[in-house]
């Protein structure tokens, strides 16, 4: 006697009461991966931003050529996890030119950039670079990475100046973004 074949709908059955899975196709797997790859790059251009903040801090406090100092902490076996791309453009861009954005911060804020501390110095010069040359990053990600990185890193309350000079500056650098309403 010939058994017929399992019907598409016994074959489902048989295989969870086996504990087997079905296999999807290739593509779908990897749209499903796709919103945490889309995590992990957010996180690592997090980190990137930690990781440029230490580099810019150590301009401050030992000054070296920049590409000597940039170098170094691409090296680092802690930046395996960093978007090593975006942190060596944004190094690569504000270590040069600290200079010019300081002139754009004495404007903006009430503290000459030479009393700042280092901390709350190096985070406003990676937050005015976000907010000048990034365009593609919404200016309320700007505020928020830049300050979320003084409270981790600053004095007590640097955070709160943090925000309200770069506030002034998303305010003039972008204004037809910063007058919408939040989506």
């Amino acid at each position: 006697m010939t058994s017929k074949p399992p019907r598409p709908a016994a074959k489902r059955a048989a295989a969870a009461r086996s504990g087997a899975r079905k296999q999807e196709p290739p593509e779908q797997a990897a749209a499903k991966a796709a919103p945490a790859k889309s995590a992990e790059g957010y996180r690592a251009r997090s980190l990137a931003r930690r990781l440029a903040l230490q580099a810019l801090y150590q301009i401050q406090i030992n000054p070296r050529p920049w590409p000597d100092i940039q170098r170094e902490f691409a090296a680092d076996p802690e930046a395996e996890r960093v978007d090593l791309g975006y942190f060596k453009t944004l190094f690569g861009a504000i270590a040069p030119n600290c200079e010019a954005l300081d002139s754009r911060l004495a404007r903006l804020g009430e503290i000459p950039p030479r009393d700042l501390d280092p901390i709350e110095h190096a985070v406003l010069w990676l937050g005015l670079h976000e907010l000048e040359s990034s365009l593609e990053l919404p200016y309320r990600v700007a505020l928020a990475e830049a300050v979320q990185l003084a409270k981790q890193f600053g004095a007590t309350d640097g955070h709160k100046y943090v925000n309200a000079v770069l506030d002034r500056a998303a305010r003039e650098l972008r204004p037809h973004e910063y007058g919408r309403p939040a989506e």
